[in-house]
């Protein structure tokens, strides 16, 4: 029979190293980012090396093609992203002005007559701080070169940072069944069946989550910049890749990606009905997402309840900056996991039942 955890008091001995590595995760976490950055990347991309292993690729070859590939994809992202967002910038630079003003001649008169508040918004004031900040890329480029010479020190801790997890990735990917091996050993023997089996629910629960939500915003990226460069919006490209991107935080990305669109919609179309057919490309999208896409490639939900998603997010995000947004959905369907079984020993207890 298997031991039951729960059921022995006397040795839970066990929460004092588990408190300890909570700790220390704690204490760590501003150089923990990287290292955890790099294994969310080695365990969405083992599968790729182990599948070129059995295809009489070395192991350590195969790492190197597979982190090839994602840097690959890397670059080819900025290389799209990065000179769109320049020409982006410029363009609602010179476009602003305008678009207040017509605020001013046919927004404020509204207002005042329906309200009775005076509003203005102070154009020179806008055009003199476009013209000091923005316009222009020479312009741009002096005032990101000035912020780097004044955040200095926090540039370069995150070019390292930047640099340490492609090596962080080829040690993991390189020797990642040694590495599991080595935990598998060091777990006690007599909760070895049941570790094992929560741990490979949680690898199930993770590989659906992970590697199907990967597809989900591929597919997603690609349906939101169709949708929107058949609405005729200038900067479909962009928008909807960082709207198909961020569709893995249920609604920020569709709403980040709304705001977007809007925004740019309303300075480029003369009229508010040009908007229109940008919010039935937004509403098709995340109808298509939460209806055929997610369900298709992703299967079943994690089971978490959309305010213990934002939750977590704010949580993890709070210790591990930017990569702990990245590990807070995966790490909270783990801990879901963990609690189901808890639970279900929990019910099972004389201290439930009595």
């Amino acid at each position: 029979m298997t031991p039951k955890i729960l059921a022995e008091p006397n040795k839970l001995w066990w929460f004092i190293p588990a408190a300890v590595v909570v700790a220390l995760l704690y204490f760590l976490s501003p150089i923990l980012a990287p290292f955890l950055f790099a294994a969310i990347l080695a365990y969405i991309s083992n599968p790729l090396v182990s599948w070129l292993e059995r295809h009489r690729v070395r192991r350590t070859l195969g790492a190197v093609l597979v982190m090839l590939i994602l840097g690959g994809l890397f670059v080819l992202l900025l290389l799209i992203l990065l000179p769109l967002f320049i020409t982006e910038l410029r363009l609602l630079s010179e476009r602003l002005p305008g678009f207040l003003a017509q605020l001013n001649d046919n927004l404020v008169p509204w207002i005042k007559a329906r309200f009775g508040a005076e509003l203005q918004f102070d154009l020179a004031g806008l055009k003199k701080l476009i013209g000091d900040n923005l316009q222009g890329a020479d312009g741009l480029g002096m005032r990101l070169l000035d912020s780097l010479r004044i955040g200095g020190l926090a540039v370069l801790g995150f070019v390292v940072n930047l640099l340490l997890v492609p090596v962080v990735l080829f040690y993991l990917l390189r020797d990642w069944n040694a590495l599991l091996a080595q935990i598998d050993e060091l777990l006690p023997r007599r909760w070895h069946p049941q570790l094992t089996g929560v741990a490979r629910e949680i690898d199930a629960v993770l590989a659906e989550f992970l590697r199907g939500q990967i597809a989900v915003m591929v597919l997603m990226s690609v349906l939101y910049v169709l949708g929107l460069w058949l609405a005729g919006l200038e900067f479909a490209l962009p928008i909807g890749i960082i709207t198909g991107m961020l569709v893995f935080v249920p609604y920020v990305g569709m709403l980040t990606g709304l705001a977007l669109a809007t925004l740019v919609a309303l300075m480029q179309f003369p009229s508010v009905s040009g908007v229109i057919p940008v919010w039935i490309a937004f509403g098709i999208g995340q109808a298509l997402e939460g209806t055929l896409v997610t369900p298709l490639l992703v299967g079943k939900r994690i089971g978490l309840h959309p305010v213990a998603v934002i939750f977590a997010l704010l949580a993890f995000g709070q210790i591990f900056g930017f990569f702990g947004v990245l590990l807070a959905l995966p790490a909270s369907a783990a801990l879901l996991v963990g609690l189901r079984h808890l639970g279900g020993q929990y019910r099972n207890s004389s201290l439930y039942k009595k």
